[in-house]
């Protein structure tokens, strides 16, 4: 039986955020965070007039967890097969969530070719703006499947920083299993403070961080963070880093809240959230 689609009566989103999720989140947080997470999305656009386009990891982890794959220098063929596993159990989590909430979500896979060419790149911003139009949620993620190492965005950070400038969007956030910056190892520094806010981005910081530094199922880490927001903000873009598994955290900054660490030239919040 059809179900026929009535048209919102939302306000028309005036603000457009792409927000990225990490492995390591959409993998332990599992069916109630992504239901919390898409809870947030359908009120983002009707309290605030926030659009959002999604950007998720995840498919490689899944599947690895699934087949008990677990080795960790994969070569490129295992990590493809890998990917072809997890991306439709990543994508049925979400659509669950979705569903949950009275949205629509759409996949969008991508390979860096994707954003290079002049004619898909455009192909491609058409059909986002489309699918905003019909207020249905993009997720999206790196077509891991097919890419190989000359064509890939390298991690989901600079993929969601390079969407986040072709859509002109307001900000970037990118949910993540740690509070935010600190201004040292918080696993090491027990002192470590959080840093809320950002001027900008140095070389220096990102010499500070280890390059290589990843989390158990990701592959960015905090340099890979750091860099995407550097390189948002080169069109403007402020870039928040926040825990992914706080309650109402998208809410929360739409309000105005002090969460996490800000990266850009934007005023600094008065509001603090109180963490437990």
């Amino acid at each position: 039986m059809k179900t026929k689609r009535t048209r919102s009566t939302s306000a028309k989103p005036t603000r457009r955020w792409v927000v990225k999720a990490g492995s390591q989140m959409v993998c332990s947080g599992g069916p109630l965070l992504l239901r919390a997470w898409m809870s947030q999305v359908a009120q983002l656009r009707k309290q605030f007039a926030i659009e959002i386009i999604w950007v998720t990891s995840g498919a490689i982890a899944s599947a690895a967890e699934r087949t008990n794959f677990n080795r960790k220098n994969r070569e490129l063929p295992e990590k493809q097969a890998l990917s072809a596993i997890g991306q439709p159990m990543v994508m049925d989590l979400y659509n669950l969530a979705l569903n949950a909430t009275g949205l629509l979500g759409a996949q969008v896979l991508l390979t860096a070719g994707d954003t290079q060419d002049k004619v898909r790149r455009k192909n491609l911003q058409n059909t986002l703006e489309k699918l905003l139009e019909w207020q249905t949620v993009p997720i999206l993620n790196e077509n891991d499947a097919v890419a190989t190492e000359e064509i890939r965005f390298g991690d989901n950070d600079s993929l969601s920083a390079l969407i986040a400038q072709m859509m002109n969007a307001e900000r970037l956030v990118i949910l993540t299993d740690v509070e935010g910056l600190y201004d040292s190892d918080p696993r090491k520094n027990p002192r470590a403070r959080l840093i809320h806010h950002k001027k900008d981005i140095s070389q220096a910081d990102l010499d500070k961080v280890a390059k290589n530094t990843t989390s158990e199922r990701g592959t960015g880490g905090m340099y890979s963070k750091l860099l995407a927001a550097q390189n948002a903000l080169k069109s403007g873009i402020i870039t928040h880093l926040m825990r992914g598994d706080l309650p109402q955290n998208l809410l929360a900054l739409a309000s105005g809240e002090e969460i996490g660490t800000e990266i850009g030239n934007g005023q600094k919040k008065t509001a603090k959230r109180a963490h437990k």
